[in-house]
């Protein structure tokens, strides 16, 4: 059986690091012992030298030995299983099939090789100076040390999404000195280590309804709904009710399982609503400080930064069965109505756009100005064929059409979209003023959708729309179910998602996650994301579709999982240390047959950019069956 192989820095010393021990038991009370210090094991000095391509190299070497010796006790096992033609026949089989894998890995060994060619040779990637911490590419990136403190309260800067391959780091982003190993699930809800994450205070007092958070002195702490009036369970039960359900229990009954949430505070929604069976993606725009996403994701619930500024959010349409926006800074009545249109375009037919704000309130609509505001988002919704199911006081609940003919007879715009129009492919396309998805296959209102957890296993009906053979699908299936063993069996002695504690360590509380925050930068069908769901892993999966791999994407929404559409030679719209796995089957194979549109280096980086940097942090890659993975220090 292969080993997990430790990619350390250069200097860390040979033989047992003891700082693989150290700084790793998590206590709540005991957060010195949880921690990375200053200049400490976790946290390699500022400048020191990281030989990503040696080491590259080297992992190469040992993962093909692993790999031969396993493949070829498979092989051996499969020529004693039985005798005669039968058995010469599946030694053939296993034959071809040892030879495949060795080919196949051997291939992705090169492209991973590749670390330690070209430019590289000539120069190293060393750890980032210290304003790079919570550096986010293609965001106000000229000026990533500006604390955003000095500029006064109540100071909004407006982030638009620029990429641009000249000029990117080529350099490891390095932890905050005080950085700890994550507070775990499910505890992460309830507090964070300040130290985590950048915050300066003095933006907490507005945006979302749930923006709330008690900073101490190295914790942060999220008031719990018997210390809050207006809580979030009181809150979702009023929308289960204008919905006509009798509590937040019967969303999946209805239909609903995907939630987006526009600038979600802290994500305290979504926390509440995954106990509900719902699966939530908070979008905000990207801050320099007291980041909804950032925060959001260290707590452990699914963000990604996301703009409704000019750009089409990266998914497909009919995508969502409720939109949500409490009290977000979105100003629905400007530009003709395009960000209402885009909501449109997310949602499913039938799916729920629920806004909660003080602008259509009885003592609100005193003012002139407001009454003209308000009248203008309901005209505009009218012409979107949204009707007001409710509303209670602040908010508000839509319901869009699940009739098309409703389209037809309306007489004013926004018009519908052409057929030559391909809104399948949104990446960060200009927002489109017209209707989006009204002659798609997938256009079934949410009610009449298989509901979770059976909507995960598409019918045959299902995969057709897709064009995905049923028996394709199935193979599929139970190849991820048989890898997700694998992948455990393997990584359980170390990342202990299925143990209650690590060797050495006093038995905790359970439940104790060592995994939540999972990426599949490949996802194709999102099989990865079924089968850890279906082997019990408290986990949730940003399901990736690069824009050079075919676009399964709404395949993955209809499952009712969250994804992206994302060019892996971009940035990925996060912070840095938000994911504790990055899974990444077939990606390099991908990559290499479109002739190599951006180094290997540079992805390698974004990988390590975005994941916790402690010692059950992975980068997870798969060859055939075989899986081969670094654990990051």
């Amino acid at each position: 059986m292969s080993r997990p192989l430790y990619r350390g820095f250069s200097g860390g010393g040979g033989g047992k690091d003891r700082c693989a021990d150290e700084g790793r038991h998590y206590d709540p009370k005991e957060p010195s012992e949880n921690g990375i210090g200053a200049g400490g094991c976790g946290t390699p000095a500022r400048g020191r030298k990281r030989h990503l391509a040696a080491a590259a190299a080297r992992i190469g070497v040992l993962v093909l030995a692993a790999a031969a010796l396993v493949g070829s006790v498979a092989w051996a096992g499969s020529l004693y299983a039985g005798r005669g033609a039968a058995a010469a026949m599946a030694a053939a089989s296993a034959h071809r099939g040892y030879r495949r894998l060795q080919e196949q890995l051997v291939t992705d060994l090169l492209d991973i090789g590749a670390l330690a060619g070209g430019g590289l040779r000539s120069r190293e990637a060393e750890a980032c100076a210290a304003e790079y911490e919570n550096h986010v590419p293609c965001y106000y990136n000229g000026s990533d040390a500006v604390d955003v403190s000095d500029l006064g309260g109540g100071v909004v800067i407006s982030y638009e999404r620029q990429c641009s391959r000249e000029g990117r780091a080529t350099c490891l982003v390095a932890p905050p000195r005080a950085y700890r190993t994550p507070v775990r699930w499910p505890s992460s809800k309830e507090f964070i280590w300040k130290d985590n994450v950048r915050i300066s205070g003095h933006e907490f007092s507005s945006g979302s309804l749930f923006k709330r958070m008690m900073v101490e002195e190295d914790q942060i702490s999220f008031p719990s709904d018997a210390h809050m009036s207006d809580g979030v369970e009181d809150y979702a039960h009023q929308i289960a009710e204008m919905i006509g359900l009798r509590n937040e229990f019967n969303f999946n009954e209805a239909g609903v399982r995907t939630v987006l949430d526009i600038e979600c505070g802290f994500g305290t929604m979504g926390a509440h609503l995954f106990e509900r069976d719902l699966l939530t993606m908070c979008i905000a725009n990207y801050e320099a400080s007291g980041s909804q996403v950032q925060i959001t994701l260290e707590r452990g619930i699914p963000a990604l930064i996301g703009s409704f500024a000019s750009k089409q959010l990266p998914y497909p349409y009919l995508s969502f069965d409720m939109v949500h926006c409490a009290r977000c800074n979105i100003e629905w009545d400007k530009n003709d109505g395009i960000f209402l249109v885009e909501v449109d375009r997310l949602l499913r037919p039938g799916g729920y756009f629920v806004w909660t704000s003080s602008l259509h309130t009885h003592r609100a609509l005193r003012d002139k100005e407001n009454q003209k505001k308000w009248a203008t988002i309901r005209d505009l919704a009218n012409n979107l064929c949204w009707e007001i199911l409710s509303q209670q006081e602040e908010t508000i609940v839509w319901k869009k059409t699940n009739k098309r003919d409703c389209y037809s007879s309306r007489k004013s715009e926004p018009v519908l979209c052409a057929r030559s129009h391909d809104p399948e492919l949104p990446y960060y396309k200009p927002l489109n003023p017209c209707i989006a998805g009204t002659r798609s296959k997938r256009w079934i209102p949410i009610e009449h959708r298989t509901t979770w957890p059976s909507q995960a296993r598409l019918n045959s009906t299902e995969l057709d729309i897709h064009g995905v053979n049923s028996e394709v699908f199935g193979e599929d299936t139970s190849t991820w179910d048989s890898m997700v063993r694998n992948y455990w069996s393997l990584l359980s002695p170390l990342i202990f998602s299925d143990h209650p504690k690590r060797p050495g360590d006093e038995e905790p509380h359970p439940p104790f996650n060592m995994l939540r925050n999972v990426l599949d930068m490949n996802a194709h069908f999102g099989g990865f994301n079924a089968a850890l769901l279906k082997s019990g892993k408290s986990v949730w999966v940003m399901n990736v579709v690069p824009i050079n791999a075919p676009n399964y994407l709404p395949l993955i929404f209809d499952r009712g999982f969250i994804g992206v559409q994302h060019d892996w030679c971009e940035a990925f719209p996060t912070y840095p240390r938000t994911y504790d796995m990055v899974h990444a089957d077939g990606f390099l194979s991908l990559e290499k047959r479109q002739k190599r549109r951006c180094s290997t280096l540079d992805i390698f980086l974004e990988v390590d950019r975005i994941l916790r940097p402690e010692l059950q942090d992975l980068l997870l890659l798969s060859s055939d069956g075989m899986p081969v993975y670094w654990i990051l220090t």
